[in-house]
């Protein structure tokens, strides 16, 4: 009578053993799941309308303002848009966090120093994009008014130099930059322009040190920027100063980076105008801009699409830089106008607002005014 039971025992630890062995395994593999990767998740962030306001309560302020000018009402949307990056100098997101994200067609995965390059501190980061934010938003005015027929002046001055950038030992903090490769810099952005014309190559800066104007041989060093290419770079922060005819103040919290300059633009231009750009109609966009008027390429712009339709928008004024990345990744319902200049995106909304459809716009896909 004992042998059935001792035969019961048996099978039964058999079954607690594997049971254990399951159970750390699956706990290995949480407790993997749950580390930190190598990696960054780039995802649709907030989006914000330049013709609208931002904050809540006491705080809640228009994102554009121009005291003491004549502004004219405006209706529909000029939305410009955000990227939210998973991650941080230090480490990445857990890698459960990346297979939902790997997963998700408006989510994309990169290697974490594609984002934060190695030796630099998250302060550095987080002040870097700060100062991006601001360059761009001094350059939205500077190319709003401008394009109005207002006179604007402006300088660039050298803010910080990376150790081991190609301005390390050239270039020093507070020097004003006047002109690089023979072109006359007035921005921050005419600047990235500049560099990014010449590319990796030898070429010459111009600068105001102690009163004295300097020429100095500079070559740009090739750095990721976070695409899985590389851009020429001198490696110093700057700050743009333009002087306006009048104050226009723009206003947002909490975002960084250079890529809302041609919305800011576009909303400066609204606001000084009569009737709607936009013909009441929901537009987004995005895009980086020089004083002179010129948009240029800006990352994430797979995201930045998925975020605009999500808000309703209908059209994406999209630098014609990235159209080889929208290409494929167009939202259903949103069509994308390429764009060079602050002239071409106010022609394309003028088309929109004056036809009633985009048909008729060139588009970054295949297809042609499937959005009204």
């Amino acid at each position: 009578m004992q042998a059935p039971r001792s035969r019961s025992l048996d099978a039964h630890t058999r079954l607690s053993a594997v049971s254990v062995v399951v159970g750390i395994a699956v706990l290995l593999v949480l407790v993997v799941a749950l580390l930190p990767s190598p990696y960054a998740v780039e995802q649709p962030g907030p989006v914000y309308d330049t013709l609208g306001s931002s904050g809540t309560g006491k705080d809640r302020a228009p994102l554009i303002s121009i005291p003491g000018r004549t502004t004219y009402p405006t209706t529909g949307h000029l939305d410009l848009l955000t990227v939210s990056v998973l991650g941080d100098v230090s480490s990445g997101p857990s890698w459960l966090d990346l297979a939902e994200a790997w997963l998700d067609p408006t989510k994309a995965v990169i290697p974490l120093e594609e984002v934060f390059p190695q030796g630099v501190t998250q302060q550095q980061a987080d002040q870097q994009s700060t100062d991006e934010m601001t360059a761009s938003q001094q350059s939205a005015i500077s190319a709003a008014l401008t394009q109005l027929g207002y006179a604007v002046r402006g300088n660039v001055t050298i803010g910080t130099v990376e150790p081991g950038s190609a301005a390390s030992g050239v270039l020093q903090p507070g020097d004003v930059v006047t002109k690089y490769d023979g072109r006359a810099i007035q921005d921050s952005c005419s600047l990235q322009d500049a560099v990014l014309a010449g590319g990796a190559t030898a070429g010459s800066i111009v600068v105001t040190r102690d009163g004295t104007s300097r020429t100095i041989a500079i070559t740009p060093k090739r750095v990721p920027d976070g695409s899985g290419g590389t851009r020429p770079l001198l490696g110093v922060t700057t700050s743009s100063h333009i002087v306006p005819p009048f104050t226009v103040r723009l206003r947002i919290n909490d975002v960084g980076g250079p890529s809302a300059g041609q919305m800011f633009a576009l909303g400066i231009i609204d606001k000084l105008t009569p009737g709607s750009l936009t013909g009441g109609r929901h537009v987004a966009g995005t895009g980086t801009i020089c004083g002179d008027g010129q948009v240029g390429a800006i990352g994430g712009i797979v995201q930045k699409m998925a975020a605009a339709r999500a808000a309703g928008a209908t059209l994406f004024l999209a630098p014609r830089a990235n159209c080889d990345e929208v290409v494929g990744h167009i939202p259903s319902g949103l069509d994308v106008v390429p764009v060079e200049t602050l002239s071409d995106s106010l022609d394309a909304l003028e088309h929109l607002r004056d036809q009633g459809s985009t048909a008729g716009l060139p588009t970054c896909g295949a297809r042609v005014g499937s959005a009204g």
